[in-house]
């Protein structure tokens, strides 16, 4: 039996970009997530690291992978900004089943794990064209494929800040908390 997960049953209707947005952020993420398991077992993937060190600690392998799922679980976890069950707490969960879930519950941690994650990931061009530093690697080939598996992890945070505004906007947290504008502003030309 196939497992899904509803998506766009919310009382109000979710806007199409954002349900293919949160669709897809997790086979958007998914190369950079397969990117880092060959270093699970000291496989260097061509970079050169004269810091790296000579042995792999034990506990390597448990990490990269736990980080890999942690990776995946947390883009699952923000389809609940466009799935019903990102409204209302399923009722499975004890004391909290059947309630309403309170928005900024879920826009609070949205907006500041999107912020945090294009903090992590954005700055990655600026080490492509030389301005910070970069792992070097053994061969052209080598460079692309990491720039191209690693690359889709910039998308990530503006991905989650986006879906976090339209569930704000969905939501009517910006007219009930006074986060619009001032009346008395205009919009610049």
């Amino acid at each position: 039996m196939p497992i899904t997960l509803p998506m766009g049953d919310t009382e109000r209707p979710v806007p199409r970009w954002a349900l293919r947005l949160a669709k897809a952020l997790p086979f958007i993420v998914l190369p950079h997530c397969l990117w880092r398991l060959p270093f699970a077992v000291d496989f260097r993937m061509g970079s050169i690291d004269p810091n790296a060190p000579t042995v792999v600690p034990w506990w390597t392998p448990l990490y990269v992978v736990g980080l890999s799922v942690l990776t995946e679980a947390l883009c699952l976890l923000t389809t609940g900004l466009v799935a019903g069950w990102g409204e209302v707490f399923p009722r499975w969960i004890p004391f909290l089943g059947g309630r309403r879930v309170p928005p900024l519950a879920a826009v609070i941690p949205a907006t500041l794990g999107g912020l945090v994650l294009v903090a992590l990931f954005d700055p990655m061009p600026l080490a492509w064209v030389g301005v910070l530093d970069e792992v070097g690697y053994s061969n052209g080939w080598w460079l692309a494929l990491a720039r191209v598996c690693t690359g889709g992890a910039m998308l990530w945070g503006p991905i989650v800040l986006a879906l976090a505004w339209a569930y704000c906007r969905r939501r009517g947290l910006t007219r009930r908390s006074g986060l619009t504008r001032p009346r008395g502003l205009t919009r610049l030309p």
